[in-house]
């Protein structure tokens, strides 16, 4: 790129703008420019994390980056400035904001070894200079970056990122890095005596993103007035539908539990719409109740980020096998930290699967936007009399439902449930109600 005089230059902050879903804040992930590097209008400038998702920042203007106001693992409100752009003069007229550069952030970032002065550069530069030692330390400030993959890789094994040599581009750390680490961590712990060692004061430790959406979201969730109604369901046919449906040699099917009952809630809601629905309160002298066509039903999952609820979309026009994809893939994006915005958002009624991790009971709390949620507890093999008085062995399961109470009757939150055990216990009245 010719350099233009610098006259004909001027500066521009590309600023945090809204992300949606009342989100006010983000994480920087990592950064995929470096200060002085070019960068092109649209291309990505950074990877961060909000409450709910990761997605990619993209550059607003064309030119030279000059300075970044975060680094990686600094959270950003929205509205602040997070780089500074060094552009042509005259070519975004259009833009006529002018907001304040963010404050330097608390923790200063460490000095750069490299004492040179930096000159200015053409394109998009990388080097690492040549008589960089190898040490147990990273050897450039960008080490630091990392894939949400490997950061959740790190927090799994309870692992310092800045304890791992990275052998990726300017130092990054890689998932192998972070296992060579591991394995090596794990063999000298092995051989070294044990010793026990408790702290010695208390120490605040600041919430995760995923974690004050959790506070927030739950604190809203609280002022919802909850009743709770269970039941207990014998899950033997459906079983014996999954296994014969996973040895067939020539198209096997793994389809779960789950995608079982994500899909006679959906089933369910046909005829009981109401807890589809989302209470609207912005008039409270006269709230209402929105009727929402769709059955976009949340899925709760466990990820190294912590707890999260993605949906699978539209799943009254869906297929078992359909569900069953949708849920692998969304559970894969939640451990690799890529789900996005559109896979969190707009769900209307909630499924958790509790029992995969254990606990035979739940109380599950609702989502502020729903009326009713789901909590599936963990299977248990007991003796039971069959039809014909006879003991044989059951696969029994728990269904704890807690519903709105301001606008959920008790009487229809029973014969909602009592409709989807009858599609759980009996998996061939799906056939009759599937289009």
């Amino acid at each position: 790129m010719k350099r233009l005089p610098a006259s004909l230059w001027g500066i521009k902050s590309q600023v945090l703008k809204d992300v949606g879903e009342g989100i006010t804040e983000v994480q920087i992930i990592q950064w995929y420019v470096e200060e002085g590097a070019y960068i092109e209008e649209w291309k990505p400038l950074c990877q961060y994390q909000s409450d709910k998702a990761v997605d990619d920042i993209t550059s607003r203007y064309e030119g030279v980056v000059k300075k970044l106001h975060f680094q990686a693992d600094d959270t950003v409100p929205t509205g602040k400035a997070l780089c500074d752009i060094e552009v042509e003069e005259g070519k975004y007229l259009d833009d006529n904001s002018s907001p304040e550069p963010a404050p330097e952030p608390a923790q200063p970032s460490p000095a750069p070894t490299d004492t040179q002065t930096k000159q200015p550069t053409e394109g998009i530069t990388s080097s690492t200079p040549a008589d960089m030692t190898q040490n147990n330390k990273p050897n450039s400030r960008y080490a630091t970056l990392a894939t949400p993959a490997v950061r959740g890789l790190l927090k799994a094994h309870d692992v310092n990122i800045e304890d791992v040599l990275g052998t990726g581009k300017d130092g990054r750390v890689l998932k192998e890095d972070v296992h060579r680490f591991v394995a090596s961590r794990d063999s000298a712990a092995a051989t070294a005596p044990v010793a026990v060692s408790t702290p010695q004061t208390e120490t605040a430790v600041n919430l995760t993103p995923i974690q004050s959406q959790m506070f927030k979201t739950m604190t809203r969730s609280l002022t919802i007035p909850h009743f709770m109604f269970a039941d207990e369901l014998n899950i033997n046919q459906v079983n014996s539908m999954r296994k014969k449906l996973a040895s067939d040699p020539k198209d096997p099917q793994k389809i779960t539990f789950l995608s079982f009952a994500v899909k006679a809630v959906s089933l369910a809601l046909n005829e009981y719409p109401l807890l589809n629905a989302k209470v609207d309160t912005s008039n409270p002298d006269k709230p209402q109740l929105i009727m929402r066509p769709k059955h976009n039903i949340g899925v709760a999952m466990d990820t190294p980020q912590g707890l999260i609820v993605p949906n699978v979309k539209d799943v009254a026009n869906r297929s078992l096998l359909e569900i069953a994809s949708e849920i692998s893939r969304l559970s894969a994006l939640g451990r690799e930290g890529r789900l996005t915005p559109a896979d969190l958002g707009g769900g209307t009624i909630t499924v958790s699967n509790i029992g995969n991790i254990g606990g035979t009971y739940v109380s599950p709390v609702i989502v502020s936007n729903e009326v009713a949620i789901l909590g599936i507890g963990k299977t248990r093999t007991i003796p039971i009399f069959d039809d014909a008085g006879q003991v044989t062995k059951g696969e029994l399961v728990n269904f704890s439902w807690s519903a709105d109470h301001r606008v959920v009757d008790g009487a229809t939150m029973a014969r909602m449930a009592n409709r989807v055990r009858g599609f759980v216990e009996s998996p061939e009245l799906m056939l009759l109600n599937l289009r």
